[in-house]
């Protein structure tokens, strides 16, 4: 059957006349913070102890706005005998917000877990040049990040926190038995119960 002719721009009509006559509410921003989705793109924080410099979202970055400066450092040999190894120290970590789209990119392939979208999205600035916030910064709304969705019910334990949990049970265990067997040490004296030894006699 074809449609009645002028359904769809009623149906558009139906739809705005809903709307006028629900009651307005305005939100008294700044005194009245919205609420705000749980995966809201404010900013991106930065944990900065995550980070290798492996550049990877500076480079997978369309518009080019994360700028990372690093050195090398020489770590000493751990065992005696073995060889010095060198490791990249982050000396700048800088995101330009003038340039950025929230693309999320940088977020997604960075495979240490170094950056994290914030809800933050109050870092509005008189001048376009103080939109470049440093390494500072970023950490400091990286304690913003809310914590992740709870697991389904129904989905398996993740393997970081399984491994944590084992080793904490293997330590508890240790230190159970260290317990008792340090409970079932016997007295200096030799004597199970701690009395003075007797003679085959009976008397002391």
């Amino acid at each position: 059957m074809p449609p009645i002719p002028g359904s769809g721009l009623a149906k558009g009509l139906a739809v705005t006349l809903r709307t006028m006559t629900k009651r307005a509410h305005t939100a008294q921003y700044p005194e009245v913070q919205p609420e705000l989705p749980p995966r809201s793109r404010g900013v991106i924080g930065l944990f900065e102890e995550n980070c290798t410099v492996c550049m990877l979202c500076a480079r997978e970055c369309p518009d080019w706005c994360i700028y990372i400066d690093s050195h090398k450092e020489t770590v000493p040999a751990a065992t005696p005998g073995g060889r010095e190894r060198s490791r990249n120290v982050l000396d700048r970590f800088a995101i330009d917000f003038s340039l950025c789209m929230y693309c999320g990119i940088c977020i997604e392939v960075c495979p240490f877990d170094a950056l994290f979208w914030s809800p933050e999205f109050e870092y509005a600035e008189t001048d376009i040049h103080e939109l470049t916030h440093e390494r500072d910064k970023l950490r400091e709304w990286m304690w913003t990040v809310p914590a992740p969705p709870a697991l389904d019910p129904g989905a398996e334990e993740p393997k970081e926190i399984a491994a944590a949990r084992k080793t904490a049970e293997k330590a508890e265990a240790a230190a159970a038995a260290a317990a008792a067997e340090a409970g079932a040490t016997p007295p200096a004296d030799g004597t199970p119960d701690g009395t003075p030894d007797t003679p085959a006699g009976g008397t002391a």
